[in-house]
């Protein structure tokens, strides 16, 4: 998958893309259907906003993002997308009108063949274009469009709302049916305080920055190491919180492979939240954690040998 992170300067062979257009946050069951629209009419192409509209118009609002855009990219790839226009959103993009972003950015900087948005979506300056604009604009600007219907899941719209609701009540599987696969945190592995190597469980440690917290806690957990020497899938256990043991903390993931030695550091990993194991406990030293470490391990091992 080829990614361009503006709509100027795009060679000649990456345009003329059929593209799915929106912020896909969580790539879930719903945006899927989206995606799959717009397969049908040509190279297959995405065009999604970053930061997320919201993070820009409302910097200090709560985390809610499902995924990165690391995250994102690496999904999106693995549906089959082969051309990801990750547009900065910036002043220069809040301000334009629908007019001007479909005659500018869609037909003549990205070169669109097609466009396939959902029934809800809303672009242009105070989201004043709705996917019914696009059609319009599509038939004078020289580009087809597709608007694709909202999918159900159990009778209810599949949403990021219902996704996050159930990672909030520590229920990754469920999250994980809407979803269409598990919910994942990307990213490199940073230099942490070190007390999981000292306590013989060395854990790569991964920030959550701008993200929606799951419910906190330890989880059983499949992780890709995504660079490196070491690259492949491995079980592990993590702890998703602020370390109460050790007194105020940011939020952070920190994970223990298990059956795996080596240095991480700096490398990319994506961790799936399979099963809530516990929440996060204070313990009245360190030998009562670490045999509660040891029993997180056996329960994750069986739980993810079982999948």
């Amino acid at each position: 998958m080829k990614r361009h992170f503006s709509h100027e300067n795009i060679g000649l062979t990456d345009r003329g893309a059929s593209v799915a257009m929106g912020n896909f946050d969580g790539v879930h069951l719903g945006h899927q259907h989206v995606i799959a629209l717009a397969r049908a009419h040509g190279p297959l192409g995405v065009v999604t906003f970053e930061p997320h509209p919201r993070q820009y118009f409302a910097p200090a609002s709560i985390p809610f993002r499902l995924m990165n855009a690391e995250a994102r990219a690496n999904r999106l790839g693995k549906i089959g997308v082969t051309q990801l226009y990750e547009l900065s959103f910036d002043a220069t993009l809040a301000g334009m009108t629908a007019e001007t972003f479909a005659a500018a950015v869609l037909r003549d900087g990205l070169g669109v063949a097609h466009v396939t948005v959902g029934t809800d979506f809303h672009f242009g300056k105070g989201r004043s274009g709705t996917a019914e604009t696009l059609v319009t604009l599509g038939e004078s600007l020289g580009f087809g469009v597709t608007v694709a219907d909202l999918v159900a899941f159990d009778g209810t719209e599949i949403s990021s709302t219902a996704i996050r609701r159930a990672l909030t009540d520590g229920q990754p599987r469920e999250a994980a049916r809407r979803l269409g696969h598990w919910r994942r945190i990307e990213g490199d592995v940073l230099h942490g305080q070190k007390r999981g190597r000292a306590l013989g469980y060395p854990t790569a440690n991964m920030a959550l920055d701008g993200l929606h917290l799951p419910h906190l806690g330890v989880y059983a957990v499949r992780v890709d190491v995504l660079t490196g020497p070491q690259t492949g899938s491995y079980n592990g256990a993590a702890s998703l919180g602020v370390r109460p043991m050790f007194g105020v903390n940011a939020p952070n993931l920190e994970t223990y492979l298990l059956d795996f030695t080596g240095d991480l550091y700096g490398q990319h990993l994506s961790v799936a939240l399979i099963d809530y194991l516990r929440p996060e406990m204070t313990f009245d030293g360190l030998p009562a954690l670490m045999d509660q470490m040891a029993a997180d391990c056996d329960r994750a091992r069986a739980i993810l040998t079982a999948l």
